[in-house]
């Protein structure tokens, strides 16, 4: 963030009255609004999904338990492609509709145009409603059954339940993925740029790239950080006065028959169909078409090692980092350097790497000057253009999320136990092995899963940022979507999004784990 603003600093005395003037207004204002429809959509699914299956029992409730979390290997950009394929005017949508009605010309039937702010809200809060999914889902898991028993027995059910105990029990924990869900939105570039939706971040991307002004991206840049500062700040404000206590006692689902049973199921299994099986269902007859004609790439193993390489070493290097700070809020009783740990989720990747290319670049220098008073060989390491240099990326880009989850879930541990645990002498590294460790697993693996999936599918930094020669999933997928080869990247979309879903399948036998243990 520094040396973005030493570049912005760099700028002509031109550049913010023309900024002012004509691109951020109408760049704020569609913000506001896809942000506000992003914010909504994640809210009212996310929320509702997680309720129906951590409460209740209902016809294939384990297979969409698990299967809820799909959406979240998918990309947005590979969504947002799909779907504009499969709703185009001549597309397959559209065109078995006219068959089955007799109209022959396209124009006969005409559907709301995904190229729009509406679409772009569709079709992201379908791959991001899983943010709040995950984090509403542990909370509600692990909410004191007796304060729902309690609720129950004093005539409480359904809707009430719902909106007078179980969300602001879990609010913390909703804030957390309603957060997290909107700085990835801001975060976007391929979706909202394909879909017609000019937000800050398209505008950094078209000052720095079309019309060659980075200085005045570092600058809408900076702006954007402003945004996702007061974000936040606004979310520690609403729950500033909530105090949250009890045990971690899971509840005893409740099982549904008949037309509610099939209502859970419909509600449930209906953001699976269209975040994730119509996509990737457009994504196999794409990628039979290449297969067909040429075989599978010769690269796909290296593609996939080299994703899952980096994704695991950066979740591992995130998750540590999260809880250190996490922890170090939680035993200082503030929590500033947790806070800045997070506006780093709202830079967009390439912007992020542009800023560690600046900042690591004077670091080589510096240690290159150093090495030259002790040695007279030359230097060969660089931080620059190392595998290093990409995770480091991905931790700035991503703390966010373990940061904010172990946060969230430090806020519904009582801190009895860390007094009761200072009373008989515990020191604060075995206050975190044997107390708070045991206690968050399940935030940890969230946290984990959510940072391995979301570093196989960044792509402005991954570009920037790998080593020479080496090629990921997401960057060969772009290649060919740059040289217009769709059926050639949709392998490799594919196999994104398969390692993206055995990394999710991992949570829910770490679930169980987790309740048994209980």
């Amino acid at each position: 963030m520094l040396a973005l603003a030493v570049v912005a600093a760099r700028g002509s005395g031109d550049l913010w009255p023309h900024l002012i003037r004509y691109v951020l207004p109408n760049a704020l204002v569609e913000t506001a609004w896809f942000l506000l429809g992003i914010g909504a959509f994640v809210a009212l699914v996310g929320t509702s999904t997680a309720w129906l299956v951590s409460l209740y029992r209902f016809p294939l409730h384990r297979l969409l338990s698990w299967a809820l979390l799909l959406p979240l290997a998918m990309p947005g950009y590979i969504a947002a492609y799909a779907y504009l394929d499969i709703l185009h005017p001549v597309g397959p949508l559209q065109s078995s509709l006219r068959a089955m009605l007799g109209i022959a010309h396209p124009r006969g039937l005409i559907l709301p145009d995904i190229r729009s702010l509406g679409g772009c809200v569709l079709v992201m809060g379908l791959v991001l409603f899983p943010y709040v999914y995950l984090s509403a889902r542990a909370a509600f898991a692990f909410q004191a059954a007796d304060a729902i028993w309690a609720a129950r027995g004093l005539g409480a059910s359904g809707w009430h339940l719902f909106h007078r105990i179980g969300i602001p029990m879990a609010r913390p924990a909703l804030a957390v993925g309603i957060s997290l869900a909107l700085m990835e939105a801001l975060n976007d570039v391929g979706a909202s740029e394909f879909l017609g939706v000019r937000t800050l971040t398209v505008s950094v991307y078209v000052t720095w790239l079309t019309r060659g002004s980075l200085e005045g991206a570092a600058q809408i840049a900076l702006v954007l950080v402003a945004l996702v500062i007061v974000l936040l700040g606004a979310e520690r404000w609403g729950r500033r006065r909530y105090g949250f206590v009890g045990d971690a006692t899971p509840y005893d689902p409740v099982a549904l028959t008949g037309a509610r049973a099939a209502l859970a199921t419909l509600a449930c299994a209906l953001p699976v169909i269209l975040g994730f099986l119509v996509p990737v269902g457009h994504l196999l007859a794409k990628a039979w078409e290449r297969v067909a004609a040429f075989g599978l790439p010769p690269g796909l193993a290296g593609w996939i090692g080299n994703s899952a390489w980096f994704a695991a070493w950066a979740a591992l290097a995130t998750v540590t980092c999260g809880l250190v700070l996490a922890f170090a809020a939680r035993i200082a009783q503030g929590g500033l350097l947790l806070r800045v740990g997070t506006i780093g989720y709202a830079l967009p990747g390439g912007v992020a790497a542009v800023g560690l290319i600046i900042a690591l670049g004077a670091f080589d220098d510096g240690l290159a000057a150093v090495w030259g008073w002790v040695s007279s060989s030359p230097l060969v390491w660089t931080a620059t253009g190392s595998g290093v240099t990409l995770v480091l990326a991905y931790i700035v880009r991503f703390l966010a999320i373990p940061a904010a989850g172990l946060d969230a879930a430090y806020a519904r541990m009582s801190e009895d136990y860390d007094n009761a645990a200072r009373g008989l002498g515990c020191l604060p590294l075995r206050l975190l092995r044997s107390i708070h460790l045991p206690a968050l697993r399940w935030p940890l693996g969230v946290a984990g899963l959510l940072v391995f999936i979301d570093a196989m599918k960044e792509l402005p930094a991954t570009l920037l940022l790998r080593p020479v020669n080496v090629e990921t999933l997401a960057t060969v997928l772009y290649g060919e979507a740059v040289r217009g080869t769709y059926e050639d990247g949709a392998v490799a979309a594919l196999a994104l999004v398969s390692v993206a879903m055995i990394a999710a399948a991992l949570l829910t036998p770490l679930e169980t784990r987790i309740r048994r243990r209980n």
